[in-house]
Parts: structure tokens; sequence; C-alpha cells
């Protein structure tokens, strides 16, 4: 994709502070995110995936300036997300704007539809009245709800009509930059399915940019042009979707596959070699070398001492594996043997 870069996120950290470890012990920091780098072009999909504690949801958050950023660079288009503070931060943000994963926590319930989708036009200063009272009836249209939704309280939509009222919602100040946190996962399949057409199909009539989070790989195989897979915080694969779900090369890459595959003779021979064992280590403490190592069966010494590098491997693909070549063959025995 040729397209100009409009989100460009360069070696990003997200620290918390955890307390101190028992009365008189030292402050405890939670590694959330731990410099992680990406570019979204225009126009595209870029999807993030990883088990819960990836860090995922926190990178959606730091782009969307809901967290603190302990370091690094965010920028959309020529702006710096990080250097923007107070009514100049208030003023881009009509450019970026977010889906969440549960649409009935993120809509006031006493507040009806139309002044939902309005209020951010209200609070940005975004057209006149009449204005803002058109494009509230256009957004209703364009996300499949009738007129009449406008004068209906959140609980009395279904789910899936929720998250298109949260759509219209976020698409109310005509944003470049959606950031989307999971915002599927709380419906039925079949209603996901609608959603997801509908994003497509927003995105080809608008121009619309997202950043996609999700712990579903068929999803953002379903929606994603690129993906990162994280893992403790860090990026581990990076690469165009078809790569990715054609030629992964990292342990914890296929140990998704696995976990999202199909049962039969594919999803045991996938399991056997790359099922996930354990849990992941502390974001509080995480271990040296790669952090994936304790639950990897192709880890060795050099594993737990070294950190792998982010590093290109083919066109666009970029894998954090010390074993990245034996990763890769033993995973492509499995599938041509399936």
């Amino acid at each position: 994709m040729n397209n100009p870069i409009l989100l460009e996120v360069n070696d990003l950290v997200v620290h918390f502070p955890a307390g101190r470890a028992g009365p008189f012990g030292p402050r405890q920091i939670v590694h959330a995110v731990d410099g992680i780098s990406f570019r979204v072009p225009r126009q595209s999909t870029f999807g993030i995936v990883g088990e819960s504690g990836s860090g995922k949801s926190t990178t959606a958050q730091a782009i969307m300036r809901l967290v603190p950023i302990t370091s690094g660079r965010v920028r959309l288009g020529d702006d710096d997300l990080t250097e923007l503070r107070g009514n100049a931060l208030r003023k881009t943000r009509r450019h970026f704007q977010m889906i969440f994963q549960d649409p009935f926590s993120s809509l006031n319930p006493r507040r009806r539809a139309g002044d939902l989708i309005r209020e951010p036009l209200d609070l940005l200063d975004v057209g006149s009245a009449i204005e803002r009272d058109e494009r509230v009836e256009e957004l209703l249209a364009a996300v499949g709800l009738p007129p009449e939704a406008a004068m209906l309280f959140p609980h009395q939509f279904s789910g899936g009509q929720r998250q298109r009222l949260v759509i219209a919602r976020a698409l109310s100040t005509k944003p470049d930059l959606i950031v989307c946190d999971e915002p599927v996962s709380a419906l039925d399949v079949a209603i996901q399915a609608q959603i997801l057409n509908l994003l497509q199909r927003l995105q080809r009539e608008l121009g619309l940019t997202y950043v996609f989070i999700s712990h579903d790989l068929g999803v953002v195989q379903h929606l994603c042009d690129q993906i990162a897979v994280m893992y403790l915080g860090q990026i581990v694969e990076l690469a165009p979707a078809a790569t990715l779900f054609g030629a992964p090369q990292h342990p914890y890459t296929w140990s998704l596959m696995a976990a999202a595959a199909p049962a039969g003779n594919l999803r045991n021979s996938l399991k056997q070699q790359f099922g996930l064992r354990g849990e992941p280590p502390s974001p509080i403490n995480p271990p040296p070398g790669c952090r994936f190592a304790a639950r990897c069966p192709f880890a060795d010494e050099r594993c737990r001492r070294e950190t792998p590098k982010l590093s290109i491997r083919a066109p666009q693909h970029f894998v954090a594996c010390h074993k990245a070549d034996e990763v890769s063959q033993a995973g492509q025995r499995i599938m041509a043997a399936a």
C-alpha cells in the first residue's frame, strides 16, 4: 500500500506505578508497553493482537492520549500528539476518535441517542446548531439506524444497535483515524459480521483509517491490512496480514494460530508443537532476554539472556526471535502435512 502515512508510533513506552513491594520495599512499575513502533498508512486497517495483558489496549489508549505516555512519540499527520496539551489537544481530538469494547458502558444511559451522537460536535464546537442536527440524521442513516432512533435511550437498543450508535458518534467529527478496541468481542457472532461489514463499508466510503485491537485472529485476518502481534508489552511480529497468516515466524504467533484453528488433526498438531504452556511473566518484573522464553519450546540459553530485536526477515515482515528459522520450518512442516 503506497498511501501516505497517517499515524506514526515511535518507541512508545507506557509504565504505570504499582505501589511498593511491601511497606518498605522499592516502588514497583508495570511495564504495560515497552518500546513499540509502527506506521499506519491512510485508508488502511492496522491490527494489534495478543492475549490479555499483552498491552494492546494500553497502546490504543496511549494513541488516544487517554493514559500518560512515559516516553516515545505518537504522530497523527503533522501533529505530534505527545506534545499537545489543553485546548490544542482538545481541538485535535476531532481528527481521532475511539470505539470501545462495551457499547453500553461507553454510552450515558440518561441521554437520548441523538444527543449522544451530537455530543462530540457540541464539545468540540463543530458546525452550527442546524448543521449538528443534520449531521445526526446523516450519521444514523450511515450506520443503518432509522431517524426515530434519535429519540431512544441506550437501553432501548440491542447490543448490535448500540455499537452502531457508538460508531455513529465516533464518526460525528469526521475523523481521519478511528481506534477500535475490541469493538465486536461483546457481540454475538452473527452481529459481529454485520458490524465488521459496516466498518469496512464506512472505510471505503469515507476514506477512514483504523487501528483495530483484538484477541480474535479470525477477525483481524478478515479486516486488517497489516498486523502486529504483541506479547507482554512488546511487538514480537509485524507483517502484512497475508504474510502473517501464510508464513508466521514467531512461536507466539503460531501459538495464537493453534488456539484459533478449527478442531481436527491440524489443530492437534499445532497445539502439540506450539500450545501455550504456563502463565506469562509479571509485567511488574519482566524477565531478561526474550519475554516469551519461559513458555517457548524452542528457547535456549541465548533466548533467556539476550533480548531479540524486531528485525526484518522478509519484505515488510519483522520478527523478534532468535529461533525464527527453526520456528518457521517447524510450523510449515505441520501445515504441509495437514
